[in-house]
């Protein structure tokens, strides 16, 4: 088998299986090695719901975001402190399309950020709790990974709560001598 014939194999086989896990959802493929894209159809948004809010994931963390008009601006600090993000992007529907940006606290260079794209679907589960439906890329990859997200109730997004100073450099004036 030529290594052509073996990739396209590959290609079709991990497509069909991303699709069959995501519940024929969020699948992205591509069959000609460019960027990976969702290939999504938005639908209605709830009734009554909003992409503003306060949403977690067990490694992301908190992700508060923000809505106005048709774009959506995001925060999030990881679980573990390491990093925090930043994200923004044009709702459709119940679909959002998103860049993002991750910055690594104490790292300066072209190693210390990371950025791609990204899309969440906004659903309600079984028991009415919001959730986003979510997958990100690397660079111009809009999947890759799987970022899902439940909205917490009662909780406001605070988007300066989130910012590029590691919490011992927001104590001291000045930040890292």
């Amino acid at each position: 088998m030529t290594s052509v014939k073996h990739r396209a194999i590959v290609l079709a086989v991990s497509c069909f299986s991303a699709f069959a896990v995501l519940g024929g959802g969020l699948a992205g493929c591509d069959s000609g090695g460019g960027a990976k894209a969702a290939n999504i159809t938005p639908g209605e948004m709830p009734a009554g719901e909003s992409w503003t809010g306060v949403y977690y994931h067990p490694v992301f963390g908190y992700l508060h975001m923000v809505e106005t008009d048709a774009s959506v601006v995001g925060r999030w600090k990881r679980t573990d402190q390491s990093r925090w993000g930043e994200l923004s992007g044009t709702k459709s529907g119940n679909v959002l399309h998103f860049t993002w940006k991750e910055h690594t606290y104490g790292m300066v260079g072209p190693s210390s950020e990371r950025k791609g794209r990204g899309v969440f679907v906004y659903k309600l589960n079984s028991d009415k709790t919001p959730t986003l439906d979510g997958q990100y890329g690397n660079d111009d990859n809009e999947t890759g990974g799987e970022w899902s997200n439940v909205k917490q109730a009662r909780m406001q997004p605070d988007l300066k709560s989130i910012g590029g100073t590691a919490p011992e450099e927001a104590v001291r004036p000045g930040g890292l001598e």
